[in-house]
């Protein structure tokens, strides 16, 4: 049976219409594919579902300057909110299917930041908006490949914040929802954990600070991981098959080591959720938007993961044995 995947356009100033264009066109195997948007974005698809209209917002151009454009690529002069209003109400209708079995997964397509604050979604990424929208659960932000799974310990938040937000408490509970997703989305039934250290060299005893003896030594024995191991070759090891999944104390370190090791095939995943939610692990890239250059591969790549993911769900759950 197929997996039905709501899959969102983004931002419509982006490169999310264009790129879920062409994996409608070619959808991976096993992809049932419901594209959530626009009104106008999603018209022309046999499985389509509107969240509001592009035409008369202000600063849209209106009915003929977006037909002027055929609506891909949007028009740039679309105001920052109205694109974030748009790309907000596509993710809470995907949610919103997922979660009355309408679909099996979703997928959702890049949003600028700035542009959902700007409409009223005050939060710091998908990750904790879909927490919120699925009843507050327990998520963390994992970046896979093939290759390297990451796992951040905390997200989009100034680095001069980390160690003030970086506790036991904090590596445990992140750990414990990765080490449950590793056996129950990826069937992986002794899960390999490593906790990636926050200073160079892990702290060298305390001469460079003393956050990985104090806080992530002690988080690493309670999930029975390995760790914390220097940032300059703990990827490396996990990469070469270590290690199932890298904890990363903060974004730059575990994003850098994704993109440079799997960039346009890795994929952003949402664990901890009910349901299955994946992305693309790039932006809106206003910049080439409507040119015909956007690489669509890592979106095929999250619908491939979405559809493996949710039929993996699926057998377990008609076993009775999701945890």
């Amino acid at each position: 049976m197929p997996i039905r995947v709501a899959i969102t356009l983004g931002d419509p100033r982006g490169i999310g219409p264009e790129i879920v264009e062409r994996v409608v066109a070619d959808p991976p195997p096993g992809a049932d594919l419901v594209v959530v948007g626009p009104d106008e974005l999603v018209g022309g698809y046999a499985d389509g579902v509107g969240v509001g209209s592009l035409l008369g917002a202000e600063g849209a151009g209106g009915r003929e300057g977006l037909a002027d454009q055929g609506l891909l690529p949007p028009s740039s002069s679309l105001l920052p909110e109205t694109a974030g209003r748009l790309a907000g109400l596509a993710v809470e209708k995907a949610v919103q299917l997922v979660r009355a079995g309408d679909v099996d997964a979703i997928v959702t397509g890049p949003a600028e930041k700035y542009a959902l604050h700007l409409a009223g979604y005050r939060y710091p990424g998908h990750t904790e908006w879909l927490a919120a929208l699925a009843g507050d659960v327990d998520v963390a932000m994992m970046l896979a490949a093939e290759a390297l799974r990451v796992v951040l310990v905390t997200t989009h938040v100034p680095l001069s914040r980390v160690t003030q937000l970086l506790t036991t408490q904090l590596v445990v509970r992140i750990g414990r929802v990765t080490l449950r997703a590793l056996r129950d989305w990826f069937g992986i039934a002794e899960p390999r954990l490593v906790v990636c250290a926050v200073n160079p060299h892990a702290g060298e005893g305390g001469l460079f600070g003393d956050e990985d003896t104090a806080v992530l030594v002690p988080a690493a024995r309670q999930l029975g991981a390995a760790g914390p191991l220097p940032a300059d070759t703990v990827f490396l090891k996990a990469s070469r098959g270590e290690f199932d999944a890298v904890l990363a104390p903060y974004h730059d370190v575990g994003m850098t080591a994704i993109k440079m090791a799997a960039f346009g095939s890795a994929v952003n995943v949402t664990l901890g959720l009910p349901f299955v939610r994946t992305s693309p692990d790039h932006g809106t890239a206003f910049d080439i938007a409507g040119k015909g250059i956007a690489d669509s591969s890592s979106m095929r790549k999250a619908v491939e993961l979405a559809v493996e993911l949710a039929n993996r769900r699926r057998v377990i759950d008609s076993h009775g044995i999701l945890r």
